[in-house]
């Protein structure tokens, strides 16, 4: 009796703004896997029409038809990438009728919260969410010194403090990034974002060198918002007299890492990937 082969599961991409979706499509391409692409009309580039044969456009708030796309398109495994501005989230989100029914019952009104409860429904509905980094393993920060400039004893204590505060935040899902300056915290994220954070504490800080940490969540789901750095980041750091990045190891993507390290090390800045927290 012969046996049917299975075939390979079809992928479908949630895409947001920014390079993550471009690079996932790339990344996937080069595996041979043509991605369906739900592309968040208020949120992704027009970018993605060049990279993926199959792009549909939705607004924020379209839960029902981003499950009929993908059900059309045969879609059973998809993947989120690209930042949506949380901003976007809970002020500018226009909710169809499944969406409202999943805003009325979450427990709390976070980013986790709401694309988890999101990513429960998807799978009710025979589509599983895969983690973000699953196309892009090798860009994920590995744990060291590594843009080669080793930290100063200063330099060690402000980044020593600032995954103190920066963990205990993490677990109140606040932020991801607190600003560390001469054993002080500066500034902490909040919705507006690592580089806008940075720009702030430079404005508070007045000249004194700035300790960027960048963490995970505890348990971070790696479905969604996983942190992300690239080039701009390091071109606000250096306007911002900013010396020191630390990012979790295994959990934070790097992108265009090998400019960003060449950047940062003509500008001083050390780059350090810790050991993710419990």
């Amino acid at each position: 009796m012969s046996r049917s082969i299975p075939h390979p599961p079809r992928y479908g991409l949630i895409a947001g703004n920014g390079q993550f979706p471009l690079l996932v499509l790339e990344a996937a391409r080069s595996r041979g896997i043509e991605m369906v692409v739900a592309a968040i009309r208020e949120e992704a580039g027009p970018e993605v029409e060049a990279r993926a044969s199959t792009v549909h456009w939705l607004g924020l708030g379209e839960l029902s038809r981003l499950i009929k796309i993908f059900k059309q398109e045969g879609v059973s495994r998809a993947v989120m990438a690209g930042q949506v501005k949380h901003t976007q989230i809970f002020s500018a989100i226009r909710p169809d009728w499944k969406l409202m029914q999943l805003l009325l019952t979450l427990p709390k009104k976070n980013t986790d919260s709401l694309i988890g409860g999101v990513a429960k429904i998807l799978q009710q509905e025979g589509i599983f969410l895969e983690d973000s980094t699953l196309f892009l393993q090798p860009l994920l920060a590995t744990e060291g010194n590594l843009s080669g400039r080793e930290l100063t004893p200063d330099e060690q204590a402000d980044l020593d403090y600032g995954l103190q505060v920066a963990r205990g935040l993490a677990r109140w899902d606040i932020g991801q990034t607190v600003i560390v300056a001469d054993k002080a915290c500066v500034a902490v994220e909040a919705m507006e974002g690592t580089d806008a954070t940075i720009l702030r504490a430079a404005a508070l800080a007045q000249g004194k060198p700035l300790c960027v940490v960048k963490v995970s969540k505890p348990g971070q789901d790696m479905r969604f918002d996983v942190p992300v750095v690239g080039l701009p980041t390091i071109s606000v750091m250096n306007q911002s007299g900013a010396t020191v990045l630390s990012v979790d190891a295994g959990k934070t993507l790097l992108f265009d890492r090998d400019e960003m390290m060449r950047q940062a090390s003509a500008a001083g800045i050390a780059i350090v990937g810790t050991q993710p927290g419990e």
